[in-house]
C-alpha cells in the first residue's frame, strides 16, 4: 500500500498548477495558454506556491527534461535498486530483514524530501526512494507466500496486489486534503510507513523455508511452532529427522543470479517469464499514460483505469485455485492485445466503444500481471525465488520505461500507441507456452529438488507418449 503511494506521488507533487490573469483587460495575458513568458505581475497561481515544486521553485519555464527529472530519477532508482538489492533476500539478509530495510529506506528518504531546497536535491532523494522501494513488492510477495501452504498461496499473493490498488486509490484523498503543500503530502505518506517498518521488524516472522535452506534449522522450527497449531513435541521430533544441508553455492551477493543462468532449465524459465513480463509492463504502465490520445474525458478515464485494478485483483483472488497458470496467462495477454488493437478502430461505433475496449485491455493486463507474479513464485525454488521475482519485476519496469516513448509517438497516430501495446503484449504472452504448469504443485526449496522434479515431469511425458 505504501509502495503504491510513493510510486504515484509525483502525479500531485510535481504537477503543473493552474493559474489565472490578474489584469483581466490584458489581451495578451488572456490569449495565451502558458504563463511562461508573461510578465510576473500579470498572473498568479490559483493555489499557494507551496502546492507544487513547479510553483515553489519557479520551474514554469523549464524544459520537460528538467520538470520530469524527479519522476525519471525515481524509476532509475527502481532499476538500480532492483539490480543491487535483488539477491540480498536470498543470500544474507533474508526476506523479513530485506523488507524492513527497503521500507525504512523508502520512508526515511521520502521524509527527508520535505527539506529539499531545489529540484536537484529533490531528484537525488527521489532516486534514493526508488532505490529503496525496488524490492518491497518482491519481498512482501515471497515472504507472505512462503509462510502459508499451497492451499492459500494464490489468495495470499493476490492480497498484496489488492493492497497496492488500495494505496493507489488512497493517494488522491490524501493529496486533496493537503493540496496547499506538497511537503505535507510527503509527511503524511512517509511517517506511517516508518511505523509500519518497525512493525515488520518486531512482529513479522522470517520465512521458515529460507531459514531451512540456509542451514538454520532451529530457527525454522521455532518459527513454524509460533505460527502453527500443532503437537509441539511430535512436530519437533519429525522435523529433526529431515536432513538439513545448506546450499553451498549461495555464498555471495550474485550467486543466485549466477546459478539461474548456469542451469539450463532455470535460464529457460527465467527468459520466458521475463519476456512475458516486458510486454505486460508496457501495457500496465503505458495505457494510463496514453489515455490523452483517446477521444474521451481524461479525468474520468484515469479514474476508471485505477478502479479497474480492483476487479482484476478480485477475479484473481477467487479464481486463482481454479486457473491453470500457463493457459490463463496466455489467455489474458492475448485478450489484452486484441482489446488494445480494437480500441483504435475508426468509425462511429468504435469511437463509442473506445474507452470500454481500453478498460477491457487494461483489466486483462492487470489480471495477467497478478497471475504472472504468482506463477513466478511457483516456478523457482526457495534459494533463488526472491532473485527470480526481482528479475521479472525488472523486466516489468523496463517495459514501463519504453511506454512513454510509444505514447509520445502515438499522439498523431493512435496505432503507434495502443496498436503497439496490443502487438507487444500479445506476442510476448506466447512465451508462456515454454513454461511448465505449476497449479497445485508444492514449492521446492533447492535447485536439485526442482531439477529432479523437472526431470521426472519430462520422463512422465515421454512415458505417456510411448504408451499412447
Amino acid at each position: 500500500m505504501f509502495d503504491a503511494q510513493q510510486t504515484f506521488i509525483s502525479v500531485f507533487t510535481d504537477a503543473y498548477p493552474s493559474w489565472h490573469c490578474i489584469q483581466l483587460t490584458d489581451e495578451l495575458c488572456n490569449s495565451v495558454s502558458t504563463n511562461c513568458k508573461l510578465p510576473k505581475n500579470s498572473w498568479v497561481w490559483d493555489w499557494p506556491n507551496t502546492s507544487s515544486i513547479i510553483s515553489e521553485w519557479g520551474l514554469e519555464c523549464e524544459s520537460s527534461l528538467i520538470t520530469g527529472l524527479p519522476a525519471s530519477s525515481f524509476f532509475m532508482g527502481c532499476l538500480v535498486g532492483g539490480l543491487v538489492l535483488a539477491t540480498l533476500a536470498d543470500s544474507s539478509l533474508g526476506r523479513k530483514n530485506m523488507l524492513f530495510l527497503s521500507c525504512f529506506m523508502m520512508s526515511f528518504s521520502s521524509f527527508l524530501t520535505i527539506f529539499s531546497t531545489n529540484i536537484w536535491i529533490y531528484s537525488a532523494l527521489r532516486f534514493i526512494c526508488g532505490f529503496g522501494r525496488a524490492t518491497i513488492g518482491t519481498c512482501a510477495l515471497v515472504l507472505s507466500t512462503e509462510l502459508v501452504g499451497k492451499r492459500w498461496r494464490g489468495q495470499v499473493g493476490v492480497i498484496g496486489f489488492f493492497c497496492f490498488t488500495i494505496g493507489f486509490l488512497s493517494l488522491p484523498a490524501i493529496a486533496y486534503t493537503n493540496r496547499g503543500s506538497w511537503r505535507n503530502l510527503y509527511i503524511w505518506t512517509s511517517i506511517p510507513t516508518m511505523f509500519y517498518s518497525l512493525l515488520v521488524y518486531f512482529f513479522a516472522r522470517e520465512s521458515p523455508r529460507w531459514l531451512f535452506v540456509r542451514g538454520r534449522k532451529e530457527e525454522a522450527v521455532e518459527t513454524l511452532k509460533s505460527i502453527a497449531s500443532i503437537n509441539q513435541s511430535s512436530f519437533t521430533l519429525k522435523f529433526s529427522q529431515i536432513p538439513c544441508e545448506q546450499e553451498s553455492w549461495n555464498v555471495d551477493l550474485y550467486s543466485a543470479i549466477k546459478i539461474l543462468v548456469e542451469r539450463k532449465w532455470a535460464l529457460r524459465r527465467l527468459s520466458a517469464i521475463m519476456a512475458v513480463s516486458f510486454g505486460v509492463g508496457m501495457v500496465y504502465y503505458g495505457m494510463p499514460l496514453g489515455l490523452g490520445n483517446l477521444e474521451y474525458n481524461l479525468y474520468l478515464s484515469v479514474t476508471l483505469n485505477a478502479l479497474s485494478e480492483l476487479p482484476a485483483s478480485l477475479v484473481t483472488f477467487f479464481l486463482i485455485d481454479k486457473l491453470n497458470r500457463r493457459s490463463s496467462l496466455l489467455l489474458f495477454t492475448i485478450l489484452s492485445g486484441v482489446f488494445s488493437i480494437l480500441s483504435i478502430m475508426k468509425g462511429k461505433l468504435w469511437t463509442k466503444l473506445e474507452i470500454g475496449l481500453e478498460l477491457a485491455s487494461f483489466f486483462s493486463g492487470c489480471s495477467a500481471l497478478n497471475i504472472l507474479l504468482i506463477y513466478t513464485v511457483e516456478l523457482f525454488p526457495t534459494c533463488v525465488r526472491n532473485s527470480a521475482i526481482s528479475m521479472v519485476r525488472q523486466a516489468l519496469v523496463l517495459g514501463g520505461v519504453f511506454s512513454p516513448v510509444v505514447v509520445a509517438a502515438g499522439r498523431g497516430n493512435k496505432f503507434l500507441a495502443y496498436g503497439v501495446f496490443g502487438v507487444v503484449i500479445g506476442c510476448s504472452g506466447l512465451f508462456a507456452v515454454c513454461l511448465p504448469e505449476t497449479r497445485g504443485r508444492a514449492l521446492c526449496d533447492t535447485m536439485e529438488e526442482e531439477e529432479n522434479k523437472e526431470k521426472q515431469a519430462s520422463y512422465d511425458v515421454m512415458e505417456g507418449v510411448v504408451l499412447a
